[in-house]
């Protein structure tokens, strides 16, 4: 699964010269909240005035739903993007959000893996596609985040986004099990590290579907700060009813309803990321 080929590829660029910062958004378990994470974080950064492309790497196409973009409109999809039939800009479409974008998918990505498997470049397709996205030539949006939404398993889409991403955020569920599969995770990193990408690293993880209520959630809290030390963002997303039924309306919570818990929750969120943001910028 981790290729060692390793071509000179370079990330998107700003007009300023500053490296668009794509953010790898996974975890091999579903239902902890990814795509939840990626409409509502790209939403939330694209408020407070960043320029955010959502790249739908999941052939479940829910990120693309959840935004509004409906199957019929799809014409050119992130799977197009992936077996070199169409530039990344021809995928990008606009949402109802001032700011954020989309590169859509469908469920022709199931059958991705197949069709690339024997191709030299197979881990750098994503890599490869957005390098362009920056310079001109993806309907000049000058993106400052790109958001991949990755499939709920390990395998080549999300070995393309990690070896495209500048580091992974990791959503993790505040039930039972929370930590196991964490660990696989992150040996997927390191894998992806040492063979394809040198400089990814894990951004942070982000506890989601927290319950004050009961027990168990503030244990995963606790346990997960333990293993991951600094790695947890201080802001956790709470269980809200008002999450969930965003994305049937086609919407993200933070348009669906600013001023609920789920929204405030990301809003700091996003604040917290482009803080650390900074702080890394500062170190180097």
């Amino acid at each position: 699964m981790i290729d060692t080929l390793s071509p000179d590829l370079a990330l998107p660029h700003t007009e300023s010269g500053k490296p668009a910062r794509v953010l790898a958004i996974a975890n091999q378990n579903g239902g902890v909240g990814k795509t939840t994470t990626a409409i509502n974080l790209g939403t939330a950064l694209a408020a407070i005035g960043e320029r955010v492309l959502i790249v739908d790497l999941d052939p479940q196409g829910n990120a693309s739903t959840g935004l509004g973009i409906d199957r019929r409109n799809r014409n050119c999809s992130t799977y197009d993007v992936m077996v070199g039939e169409a530039q990344i800009g021809e995928a990008i479409l606009a949402t109802a959000v001032p700011r954020l974008h989309i590169a859509p998918s469908t469920l022709d990505l199931a059958g991705l893996e197949l069709e690339i498997s024997t191709a030299r470049d197979r881990a750098y397709r994503l890599r490869s596609a957005l390098r362009p996205l920056n310079d001109g030539k993806a309907g000049g949006a000058d993106y400052t985040y790109v958001l991949v939404d990755c499939p709920p398993s390990l395998n080549l889409l999300t070995v393309n986004a990690m070896a495209a991403a500048n580091a992974i955020l990791v959503p993790l569920q505040c039930e039972f099990f929370a930590l196991e599969g964490l660990s696989q995770l992150i040996k997927t990193v390191e894998q992806v590290k040492e063979t394809l990408n040198p400089d990814l690293t894990i951004h942070g993880v982000v506890l989601t579907m927290y319950d004050a209520r009961n027990n168990l959630s503030e244990q995963v809290v606790e346990d997960v700060r333990q293993f991951m030390g600094s790695k947890v963002y201080e802001t956790i997303i709470p269980r809200n009813v008002r999450v969930s039924e965003a994305p049937s309306y086609g919407k993200p919570v933070l348009v669906y309803d600013l001023k609920c818990v789920g929204s405030e929750a990301y809003l700091r969120l996003a604040t917290e990321i482009i803080q650390r943001e900074k702080e890394l910028c500062a170190a180097v």
